[in-house]
């Protein structure tokens, strides 16, 4: 994301994993974990609405991870259909809290990356230590088996999104009577509207 991001790898399952870690300036309130696009389709986690939600979040000063998903970078292994990388990702949030024990957890997603952390937010809730908060951007209803998300997720989808169409998304919403922060004229990829997702997140954000 900028000079100061650090990359490292940890071992997992399927081999090495790529990492990028980006640190606030002042004194960290939680850890952020990023989940970027489908890598079949050139998702890396140096995706730009990736990298905005990072700079996002380390403005809001939370150390904030991102991750290559298996066969991306220098991430070892092939695509797992995001199950395998929900396994990689809890491995990667378990090495972040070994570094900076005792701070809350928030997942983020953008797009493939949104259905990779709802499957990591069953796990840890299943294990009785669930996410703080999760943000999704381009929210993959419809496409991936999305399972509900907690009251408090902030969705971020784009008005013009022909990736996942709005209405779907709202028809995945409803039953759980989630918020949907709309960004008028924007499409699946954000085009020009990247400044909305950060200034999004960093408005809805309880300090």
């Amino acid at each position: 994301m900028n000079a100061n991001t650090k990359k490292f790898h940890i071992a997992g399952p399927a081999g090495q994993i790529e990492c990028a870690l980006d640190l606030p300036a002042d004194q960290p309130v939680g850890i952020a974990l990023l989940g970027h696009p489908h890598p079949l389709y050139g998702g890396t986690m140096d995706n730009k609405v990736v990298q905005i939600m990072a700079r996002a979040f380390v403005d809001l000063d939370y150390v904030t991870v991102r991750m290559n998903f298996r066969g991306v970078g220098s991430s070892q292994g092939a695509h797992a259909q995001g199950v395998g990388e929900a396994d990689d990702m809890a491995l990667v949030l378990e090495h972040a809290q070994k570094q900076y024990p005792g701070l809350p957890v928030v997942l983020g997603g953008y797009s493939f990356g949104t259905y990779v952390v709802s499957l990591l937010q069953q796990k840890m809730a299943s294990e009785g230590a669930p996410p703080e908060r999760m943000v999704l951007v381009s929210a993959t209803a419809g496409k991936w088996a999305l399972d509900s998300v907690p009251k408090n997720t902030l969705l971020i989808h784009g008005e013009t999104d022909d990736i996942v169409p709005l209405p779907d998304l709202f028809q995945w919403a409803r039953p759980q009577d989630l918020p949907v922060v709309v960004v008028t004229g924007a499409d699946h990829l954000f085009n020009r509207k990247l400044h909305h997702i950060h200034d999004i997140i960093d408005a809805m954000w309880q300090r």
